[in-house]
């Protein structure tokens, strides 16, 4: 399987890994069957993210498309994240291969969780922003 350079780099060296202690919003998505779990740390000051951690179980894809989405979304508007797409990380890390997509959707929904998770901290009601999570390639 190949990968391009900024998966191996994002995979070798990853950015933002760890916890927020006291976070304002933490998502967890993912499958234990498949082995692929991440969970988004958020702190978000006046609508902006101002630091995203990020911890992940599981292959290299899974860890860069993690390690990718934080650093698109660290320092952007809450609105501004709401679009990351899955598409847009496979983008900024020069593409995946077609059975590690499912890596990407999985780094998008765990960031959406994660800003559910502080609408409803806030006492806001979440908009359903985060889909269900399909089973991925490996899993079949």
């Amino acid at each position: 399987m190949l990968y391009s350079e900024k998966v191996m780099d994002h995979f070798s060296n990853p950015r933002n890994v760890g916890e927020i202690e006291n976070a304002d919003g933490i998502g967890e998505v993912g499958n234990a069957k498949c082995g692929d779990i991440m969970k988004m740390y958020l702190k978000i000051d006046d609508g902006v993210i101002t630091d995203v951690k990020f911890k992940t179980f599981g292959c290299g894809a899974a860890i860069a498309t993690s390690s990718i989405a934080t650093e698109m979304v660290k320092g952007k508007t809450i609105d501004e994240a709401l679009k990351l797409t899955n598409k847009a990380v496979v983008e900024a890390l020069d593409g995946l291969p077609p059975v590690k997509l499912h890596c990407s959707v999985l780094a998008e929904q765990a960031m959406k969780s994660a800003l559910s998770d502080y609408y409803r901290r806030q006492g806001i009601d979440p908009v359903p922003i985060v889909g269900e999570i399909g089973e991925c390639e490996a899993c079949h």
